[in-house]
């Protein structure tokens, strides 16, 4: 289905508070890792305040709880760079699968966005725009929504992070996967059409993950997924 142009009633407003809206199973999900993480930082000897900046200029999940179990002082900041840019790599391929949907956002909105674009923002819009037009609200609902939740959470967890003594016990350590596996089967257009794209992706994470060690996996995986999609998509013939 071709993306459609935006309902003409549909105002800014409405379109930031559906973007909000879709995102929000994510931030509940979300809430535990922020307070996980913050009673980390907070047993390292991060004050409030510092783990607030770290979440503001930072704001990648995974890259913050690697630097928080890596941190010492002084902070190996060489180590930390290197790893948070492994990690993020997968970053650039979302980033790519997006430039074309917000060609028509301001010029200012395209350098700003990316620095709120996550994981699960990513998915939220980039489905939104598979459906129909992504305006600029949309995308900002989506996604400051979900920066400013990831800040009082993880803000929040270096006073209260230390009542969940036992995540793994109350299936925190779950919440992540099941909303992205919840989040990728939006995507799913049949078994023939995207069944082999997540068989791809899925087998050659877990294999590099194996026997590769970082964060490899996670761009080995991406471009698997994309290398499948390429090949099992059908290409019109071109005729001179």
């Amino acid at each position: 289905m071709q993306p459609t142009a935006s309902d003409a009633s549909s105002t800014p407003a409405r379109e930031f508070l559906a973007g909000a809206t879709a995102i929000a199973p994510a931030v509940i999900a979300m809430v535990p890792f922020a307070l996980i993480l913050g009673q980390q930082a907070a047993a390292k000897g991060l004050s409030p305040l510092e783990m607030l900046a770290m979440s503001s200029i930072v704001f990648a999940g995974s890259s913050q709880f690697l630097a928080v179990s890596l941190w010492s002082f002084p902070a190996p900041v060489a180590a930390l760079a290197l790893a948070a840019l492994l990690i993020n790599l997968r970053h650039v391929l979302m980033g790519a699968s997006l430039a074309g949907k917000v060609g028509h956002f301001p010029k200012w909105m395209r350098v700003v966005g990316p620095y709120f674009m996550a994981d699960e923002t990513w998915a939220v819009v980039e489905r939104r725009a598979l459906a129909t037009r992504l305006t600029p609200a949309y995308y900002f609902g989506a996604a400051l929504t979900l920066f400013g939740c990831w800040q009082i959470g993880t803000v929040l967890g270096t006073f209260l992070g230390a009542l969940i003594d036992d995540p793994v016990r109350l299936g925190f350590d779950f919440a992540f996967p099941a909303i992205f596996i919840s989040l990728a089967l939006g995507f799913w257009k049949g078994a023939r059409q995207t069944g082999p794209v997540m068989v791809a992706a899925a087998v050659v994470a877990v294999a590099v993950h194996a026997v590769v060690p970082g964060a490899w996996y996670v761009v080995a995986g991406a471009l698997a997924g994309i290398a499948a999609a390429v090949i099992t998509t059908p290409h019109e013939a071109v005729t001179p």
